[in-house]
């Protein structure tokens, strides 16, 4: 019951911060929304900033697990990160307002939070990149997070945003993914990179 509790209190963030954005939404809005009680919210995390990015990081994993589990089943370790670079990017392109929020709050002072959400995601992308064939899964789930976050920063930056297809791009040259695997935008000629030797 408590584990549905703290469910309902994460969904209605990410609903809620979407829908009205971070500043505009209280704990009271969330609280009420969930159907819960105040006081679950200062059980389960230690603040709204809190409380976001541990929603935000739910939503990332639960798309991430979709993509890497969906049909047909992924041939290889290649078709796996093409799933997780796209499921990240394409979340980014439709959870905008959530998604700006997330790492406005990341790059705070307080920094990146350790929860039980951010550890599943972080379980998924180190066993995608582990899949795909790395030497070393640790520091290159390092990396990818890291450039899937610059890749996020920059599909989400005001007035000068890239668009999703160059930044795949870049992202699957690095992993020498071939083009057509994942989720591949339409109408994107000459941007394919060569396959992986």
């Amino acid at each position: 019951m408590r584990q549905r509790s703290r469910e309902r209190l994460l969904q209605a963030t990410v609903e809620l911060v979407e829908e009205r954005g971070y500043e505009a939404t209280t704990l009271g809005d969330i609280t009420q929304r969930a159907g819960s009680a105040r006081g679950l919210v200062s059980y389960y995390f230690s603040g709204k900033r809190a409380l976001l990015q541990s929603a935000v990081h739910r939503l990332m994993h639960r798309e991430l697990a979709a993509a890497l589990e969906s049909e047909p089943p992924a041939k290889d370790g290649d078709e796996l990160l093409a799933r997780a670079i796209d499921a990240i990017l394409n979340l980014t392109r439709t959870r905008t307002t959530l998604m700006r929020t997330h790492m406005a709050s990341i790059l705070q002072e307080e920094g990146f939070i350790q929860c039980p959400e951010q550890q599943r995601l972080a379980f998924l992308l180190r066993d995608t990149v582990e899949r795909w064939g790395s030497d070393n899964p640790e520091e290159e789930y390092k990396l990818l997070r890291a450039l899937l976050m610059g890749s996020t920063v920059a599909l989400l930056l005001p007035g000068a945003p890239m668009p999703l297809a160059l930044l795949r791009a870049e992202l699957f040259r690095r992993y020498g993914l071939d083009w057509s695997a994942g989720l591949p935008p339409e109408d994107t000629p000459g941007l394919e990179p060569a396959a992986r030797a």
